[in-house]
């Protein structure tokens, strides 16, 4: 199983901002979405950073409400880890849990195709463990 699995299910859809953008309407747009990271791009559309849940609590933790009003790129993660399609859900998972990350862009050729997170991740894990177990108790069955 590999990335571009996860994309095939979940979609290429990606939420992005730029550096310039408010921690407080990024924040809204988390919420909104319902998701736990963007991606940020610069004018030219170039991948600088990934801005998380987690990096926003880090800025209100360190400098109060006041980090609301700071711009994206005073808070995000820059040095941006990412995947390819071809790469294995097993390798995936090793970087994540490595660097302690929970999303990474899929970035194919110099291009953003899509976003995959932990959750995409186990799920798909889980998936694959499941349909293992029905192919070996077929096996067993037909004997």
């Amino acid at each position: 199983m590999t990335v571009e699995s996860i994309l095939k299910h979940k979609g290429g859809d990606v939420v992005t901002v730029r550096p310039e953008d408010s921690i407080e309407a990024t924040a809204s747009l988390l919420h909104s979405r319902r998701i736990g990271a963007v991606i940020v791009k610069d004018e030219a559309g170039a991948v600088v950073g990934v801005l998380s849940e987690r990096d926003i609590v880090r800025g209100i933790a360190q400098g109060g409400a006041g980090a609301l009003s700071r711009q994206v790129k005073e808070l995000m993660s820059g040095n941006v880890v990412s995947c390819r399609l071809h790469d294995s859900i097993i390798e995936v998972m090793g970087r994540m849990t490595d660097r302690r990350i929970r999303h990474l862009p899929v970035i194919e050729d110099g291009r953003l195709v899509g976003m995959i997170s932990i959750g995409d991740v186990v799920k798909r894990r889980i998936d694959e463990a499941l349909l293992e177990a029905d192919e070996l108790r077929r096996y067993i069955a037909t004997g």
